[in-house]
């Protein structure tokens, strides 16, 4: 079921304040991962507002919301719900791009091995977007860290992402 959800799109205030949480994180001793965590936001902002400022076609997947919505410069053109990774194997934020792209795999773990797993793009690693035949609880974290997606929406993110496609993963 294809769902319209309204855009979210950073504000230079949100920059500000990103920034600003970084310059108070340096000068009160907060701890290094916080820092970096301060960091690794700042540059998903910043990215996020230069693929918004693009004609560009990109991939949001909102960690928090469990939505992923498919961007054409600053408008959604796409937007579904999907399951994200699970406690012990959360889906990395960050920003990334499609590296390879199957019509069909097979996805093999330590404890699983899920054969003909349709429409996979791998952007990092061991993480994909696909589609999803084993269950169908979008919005619930429910991966070993890939994004799952229902068949049918997989299907056309894969049809309207090319390798080298930027997706910004973020909470």
């Amino acid at each position: 079921m294809k769902t319209k959800i309204s855009s979210i799109r950073l504000h230079p205030v949100r920059l500000l304040g990103a920034i600003s949480a970084l310059t108070l994180c340096a000068f009160c001793g907060f701890s290094q991962p916080l820092v970096a965590q301060a960091v690794e936001h700042d540059r998903i902002a910043r990215m996020m507002l230069d693929l918004q400022s693009s004609p560009d076609r990109w991939i949001q997947i909102d960690l928090t919301e469990q939505k992923l919505m498919a961007w054409e410069g600053n408008k959604v053109v796409y937007a579904v719900s999907v399951s994200t990774g699970k406690e012990g194997h959360l889906t990395p934020p960050g920003t990334f791009a499609v590296q390879t792209k199957y019509e069909v795999t097979r996805m093999q773990g330590d404890t699983y091995d899920v054969p003909d797993v349709p429409f996979t793009m791998y952007y990092y690693g061991g993480y994909a977007i696909h589609g999803t035949y084993w269950h169908d609880n979008f919005g619930t974290p429910m991966s070993h860290g890939c994004t799952n997606v229902a068949v049918n929406h997989a299907e056309w993110l894969f049809n309207w992402a090319e390798v080298g496609t930027p997706i910004v993963v973020h909470y």
